[in-house]
């Protein structure tokens, strides 16, 4: 889904005039600086782009791609809509014929109302029916769609990652925040009452300075019943061609690859793309960022400063470029580590653990959190909060996609905003950088760009040591 005149990223940013034509060049330029800009922020509640619905009002849904997680999202809205939500999907876009069919024969199905359908997604964005768009493009389509969708006054849920590059997840910030328009990064964790619960924990000091944190998310792709043959080995269609005379097996591969650097037509680069560094971040991008993104909300987290990252492919030697296995640790301003371990050869993951320097939150049944004391501090533990060991019990919650729509009419800001999700998108994109150029990746958070070295070369810490 791209321009028809082939705009890459470079020419894109450039264009808008924006100061950052360097976004996307992904590691061929991580040591340059992002020339930053002047953002004038604008209240939601009078944005300058686009209008405002009224609580009675249906909203109206374009969907920008209709694959997996897209087709995803459709069932879960057109069931919101048979459930008396006041939503409806009115269009869609995609660039395979195959899929454009299908989505529109489920609406037919599933309420009995036709919709349009589009290769083009800025044909989508003209329709002054459509007051909000799901994006579900991947990885390296989503700040275009992103960035166009808001100016053109649409509010936007786009999946994660929030964009390809850190440069590109500033683009995004930063237009949400000019526009007025409501930003939802779908990483649906975020909604999860757990991190909220250990969010204000940790903010009235419930386990000390936090120290250290673990996250695994792991799976084994690749031997056993169902074998795949390892991670992304999505099914591909045999008779999909670039042939525009192929009927409803037509994918517009021009228009897929968009600001992607170009490459022949293939199969398993469009089925299974998560496999190639042209379009993804691997792992990273697609599983460790669920578990990154709800973690900068519990520890209200800035951006990290510091990265490594080290794994490989291990197991899974078919076609793919991206790791099968792979960590990355991330170094952060306030002093503390964020530890983060993954394989899709081997699916025992490390439990999700928070470890400060009183106590250490776990997760607990149903999305509640479980604190616990360090031997040392079992006293103080006890009259802070009445025991050695607390279970807090998860509150509902509505759903990531259900505080997304909820804040379009509210305009009050959703669990993951554009800002949260730019933080959660630098510790992601500095751990494969890392890996990748077999280097320690430093960014700037105050400057918002990468650096030669630490910003904070005298790291000393500037809290005072604690007492109990």
């Amino acid at each position: 889904m791209t321009d028809r005149h082939g705009m890459n990223r470079r020419g894109f940013l450039s264009n808008l005039g924006k100061g950052a034509a360097l976004t996307g060049l992904g590691i061929t330029l991580a040591q340059e600086a992002r020339a930053k800009r002047a953002v004038e922020k604008t209240d939601p509640n009078s944005p300058k782009t686009g209008k405002l619905l009224k609580e009675e009002d249906i909203i109206g849904i374009g969907i920008i791609g209709v694959g997996g997680m897209g087709s995803g999202h459709l069932g879960e809205l057109l069931e919101m809509e048979k459930n008396g939500v006041k939503v409806q999907v009115r269009a869609i876009c995609d660039v395979y014929e195959r899929r454009k069919k299908a989505a529109v024969g489920r609406v037919k199905e599933a309420v009995n109302r036709d919709i349009e359908s589009y290769t083009e997604y800025k044909k989508l964005l003209e329709r002054e029916d459509i007051d909000a768009v799901v994006i579900a493009t991947p990885d390296h389509w989503h700040a275009l769609n992103s960035i166009h969708a808001m100016q053109a006054g649409k509010d936007v849920y786009c999946q994660k990652p929030v964009t390809y590059t850190i440069e590109e997840a500033l683009e995004v910030r930063d237009t949400a925040f000019e526009t007025g328009r409501i930003f939802q990064c779908g990483a649906q964790g975020s909604s999860d009452d757990f991190y909220w619960k250990a969010r204000d924990f940790i903010k009235k000091g419930g386990i000390g300075k936090v120290l250290w944190v673990q996250a695994d998310y792991s799976r084994n792709s690749s031997g056993g019943p169902g074998d795949r043959g390892g991670e992304w080995n999505w099914h591909i269609d045999e008779d999909a061609s670039d042939n525009p005379d192929a009927g409803e097996a037509y994918i517009d591969w021009k228009q897929w690859l968009g600001p992607a650097p170009k490459h022949p037509f293939s199969k398993p680069r469009f089925f299974q793309f998560r496999k190639f560094w042209d379009y993804s971040g691997g792992i990273a991008t697609d599983l460790l960022y669920h578990l990154l993104a709800p973690l900068t909300i519990a520890l209200d987290a800035r951006a990290p400063e510091r990265a490594t990252g080290s794994g490989g492919i291990y197991v899974q030697k078919d076609d793919r470029e991206v790791p099968d296995t792979f960590m990355m640790n991330l170094d952060y301003p306030d002093d503390y580590t964020i530890v983060m371990t993954s394989s899709m050869a081997n699916q025992q993951a490390l439990p999700l653990v928070i470890r400060g320097h009183f106590g250490t939150i776990y997760p607990h049944e149903n999305k509640g959190m479980r604190a616990v004391a360090e031997p040392q501090f079992k006293e103080w533990f006890k009259k802070e909060h009445g025991a050695e060991e607390i279970v807090i019990p998860a509150d509902p919650r509505p759903g990531h996609v259900t505080n997304w729509l909820e804040c379009i009419k509210s305009r009050k800001l959703p669990n993951l905003d554009a800002e949260t999700a730019y933080r959660a998108m630098a510790g992601i994109k500095m751990g494969v950088d890392a890996y990748r150029q077999d280097k320690v990746i430093f960014w700037d958070g105050e400057k918002e760009k990468y650096v030669h070295e630490h910003p904070r070369p005298k790291r000393d810490s500037k809290y005072p040591v604690e007492k109990s």
